[in-house]
């Protein structure tokens, strides 16, 4: 029996996440691929992660016919359960095993390992001694041709890519099972969906840095495929969905897709292909999307109203239209081709906050929009750095909500006009970058975070994924999750409801609601309003208590009690 082992090394892509607590299609696609060829083949799927924890998993790697290792970062993130792999690490755990056919794919096979922002990728032939096929095409059609092959790997076109998304129907289906081996499944693990691949604008070149265009025309995957796997998935025992591996969620099956470089969105396919997700996953905890071109949004507000109605009615709230701004300077839009203009970008986010600004079930409003800037990119200057405050100055005094800013400096990716920029404007304004994040966070984000989450308001279901001291971090799932920092040391890998007491520029504090005065660590104690460390020892001295009016007693001050009593309970 033939045996296959994926290696999971992370991949973050414009349009497709695989961090922890993502899945991305990739080792779905490539287990789909060998069990279309043959159902009894052994497929084995490890994280990094877990080759980092457990080395002796190499053991099995080595014993496999065939080694397929993901990997590659094409956009700098910020992660917390897991963190892409290294070409470093692949020398390290990979140069001793030989009798399998070691394959690498993902971003690192087509341009290399981007370590983070403002630097650019280590190049694919640092480890590409150690492989056998440097999948620059799609993994899972090299896998399938290996196999069909029988592993002669001299027969096999590296660069293979599908004609059309038909071509992984089964692939998709047949390989969603292999989630029940992710360590976060089944409760913790989101599965990003592929709804189409390619970009609208590649027509026009596409935007300076990104490598989406690269990709070509759209080719959309069929509503009934979608759906399909979908429902494999939720078979499996799958709960969490994002439909985030596109460019535009609103450019779905929009007409003149491949001809316009804005094509004018279709609200009845978004609406089918919603609404099938949700048949197809009728209790799906989480269902959210991820990018947004602000460009179209801004070009046709009325059918963007009817999608993104269509997004709320199925979805579940918290989520998170991604617009890819990358910068309001003109001079920046203009050079590197960027797709909206500071306008256009105004008006997109106005009609999500009218559209999408209610709250929702689990305390965060049902769906807004988050920018993303770049900064490095050609053109730029220090009048950027103030055109782009001025312009999130301006949302905040408009009282608009935003639910995500990220600032992150380019990688310049081979293959993309922004490799001929390179580093100079990320080594020029190094200082002046350094200094905007700060003066974003203190003036901007953390007001808006109070803002949109004032003190008091109820969180659900946030998962305790990590300690740091006495101190326990945990996200809700979804599409860019607000770290919540919890005081006290509370069971991991557990969900809870907490309330908001106080705010980090980038993060909130919690705590557990409702919290028991009676078991609650010192730390959590001392965070409740008002309460500190002295009041905090005087509950542990005189707990336990049967009654609130105990409680009372023990405090030195009634209104302090009044103001702790929405937080707790003392029976």
């Amino acid at each position: 029996m033939r045996r296959v082992f994926i290696l999971d090394g992370y991949i973050d892509e414009p349009t497709c996440l695989g961090v922890p607590p993502y899945i991305s299609p990739y080792p779905r696609y490539i287990a789909g691929a060998a069990w279309d060829f043959d159902p009894q083949i052994q497929i084995i799927y490890a994280t990094i992660d877990q080759i980092r924890n457990k080395t002796s998993l190499l053991d099995v790697a080595d014993k496999s016919d065939i080694l397929v290792v993901i990997a590659g970062m094409a956009v700098p993130g910020r992660y917390l359960s897991g963190y892409p792999v290294s070409p470093h690490e692949l020398l390290r755990y990979l140069s001793s095993i030989s009798k399998p056919i070691k394959l690498l794919c993902g971003p690192a096979a087509r341009y290399g390992f981007g370590m983070s922002g403002g630097r650019s990728v280590t190049e694919t032939q640092v480890v590409q001694h150690i492989f056998d096929i440097i999948a620059t095409g799609d993994a899972e059609l090299i896998v399938f041709n290996l196999l069909k092959n029988k592993l002669n790997k001299d027969a096999v076109d590296p660069s293979l890519c599908r004609s059309n998304p038909q071509m992984i129907q089964h692939f998709a289906v047949k390989g969603a099972r292999i989630v029940t081996q992710h360590p976060f499944f089944p409760q913790y693990l989101i599965t990003e969906i592929e709804t189409y691949r390619g970009c609208s604008r590649s027509v026009t070149g596409g935007c300076s840095f990104c490598s989406e265009p690269i990709k070509g025309a759209p080719s959309f995957r069929m509503i009934d495929e979608i759906c399909s796997e979908v429902a494999a998935l939720y078979t499996a025992g799958i709960r969490h969905l994002r439909l985030g591996n596109q460019p535009c969620i609103f450019s779905y099956m929009a007409h003149g897709a491949g001809e316009e470089e804005f094509p004018r969105p279709n609200p009845e396919a978004l609406e089918h292909l919603f609404k099938g997700v949700r048949m197809a996953a009728p209790d799906a905890r989480t269902l959210h999307i991820d990018n947004a071109n602000p460009g179209i949004i801004a070009r046709y507000p009325e059918e963007c109203k009817k999608i993104a109605k269509s997004i709320i009615r199925y979805h579940t709230p918290g989520d998170v239209a991604a617009f890819g701004v990358e910068s309001v300077d003109p001079v920046v839009i203009q050079k590197n081709n960027l797709k909206a203009t500071a306008e256009e970008v105004y008006q997109a986010i106005r009609l999500l906050n009218e559209v999408g600004s209610q709250r929702g079930a689990n305390g965060l409003p049902e769906l807004l929009p988050g920018l993303n800037f770049v900064f490095g990119l050609d053109g730029e200057t220090k009048n950027t750095f103030a055109l782009d405050y001025a312009f999130l100055k301006k949302i905040y005094d408009d009282q608009l909500l935003l639910r995500r800013i990220n600032l992150r400096q380019v990688i310049p990716l081979p293959g993309t006009r922004m490799s001929q920029t390179g580093e100079k404007n990320i080594r020029k304004h190094k200082a002046v970058f350094q200094q905007f994040k700060r003066t974003v966070r203190e003036t901007i984000e953390r007001p808006m975070l109070q803002r949109l989450l004032p003190k008091g308001t109820l969180l659900k279901g946030v998962y305790a994924e990590t300690y740091e001291g006495k101190l326990t971090f945990a996200r809700q799932l979804g599409s860019y999750p607000l770290l919540v920092g919890i005081p006290g040391i509370h069971p991991l890998h557990q969900f809870y409801n907490v309330k908001i007491v106080e705010y980090g520029y980038r993060s909130l504090t919690a705590v557990p609601f409702p919290l028991d005065v009676n078991t609650a660590p010192r730390e959590t104690l001392e965070a409740l309003p008002g309460v500190g460390k002295k009041r905090a020892i005087r509950i542990l001295a005189k707990r336990p208590f049967t009654t609130f009016t105990g409680l009372i007693n023990a405090l030195d001050d009634p209104t302090v009690a009044s103001t702790i009593k929405e937080y707790i309970q003392a029976d």
